[in-house]
């Protein structure tokens, strides 16, 4: 039987594990709303806006590139990550932790022109499975951006919270990639 002195502390830690708790629930929920709207935004105001090229060539070229930086940007944040984290049997040096954080803006940024064509100039689309697995995990991708900034933030949150999160990022960014730059590739060859 705990005595009065246990009383309070145990329900201190009762209160902290469910507000720590209410982060992961709040940013979830948030990141769900970004990615719906992203895709209801676009079913209200198809093809709303003008394709942009960046000085590439075509909209296919501009984007299979910028889609191939974001997926070796992202490889070179899970590789990141799984160094700080102990999981490469390595000590990761102090340059990684601003590293990985800088490569993970830079991609962000990198796949923003893409996503301004895929979601405003060309639109969720579900004429096959492919185009709609790759619409989905288009507007999957911020979703889940707003989750790891959440994780990334929140010092209170569970333990499990920013590596869930950050796979659930790393997940939805490769679905993409591969339903797209790579499928296109693969399938057309490498566009010059």
């Amino acid at each position: 039987m705990p005595s009065t002195y246990d009383v309070p502390f145990y329900h201190a830690q009762m209160v902290e594990a469910r507000r720590s708790g209410r982060i992961p629930l709040l940013a979830f929920a948030l990141g769900a709303v970004v990615a719906v709207l992203l895709g209801v935004n676009d079913r209200r105001h198809p093809g709303s806006a003008e394709p942009i090229h960046l000085g590439f060539d075509s909209i296919v070229a501009m984007k299979t590139w910028l889609a191939f930086a974001v997926g070796i940007l992202v490889l070179l944040q899970l590789l990141g990550a799984l160094w700080m984290y102990g999981r490469l049997r390595l000590p990761a040096p102090p340059w990684v932790g601003p590293t990985h954080r800088a490569l993970g803006v830079l991609a962000v940024l990198v796949s923003l022109p893409v996503a301004y064509d895929c979601l405003l100039a060309f639109g969720v689309q579900d004429y096959e499975p492919r185009v709609l697995v790759h619409s989905l995990a288009g507007c999957a991708v911020y979703g889940a951006l707003v989750v790891k900034v959440f994780a990334v933030r929140s010092h209170r949150s569970p333990g499990w919270f920013l590596p869930v999160a950050g796979g659930l990022l790393f997940t939805a960014l490769v679905v993409t990639v591969l339903t797209s730059a790579v499928w296109w590739s693969v399938r057309f060859g490498v566009p010059t």
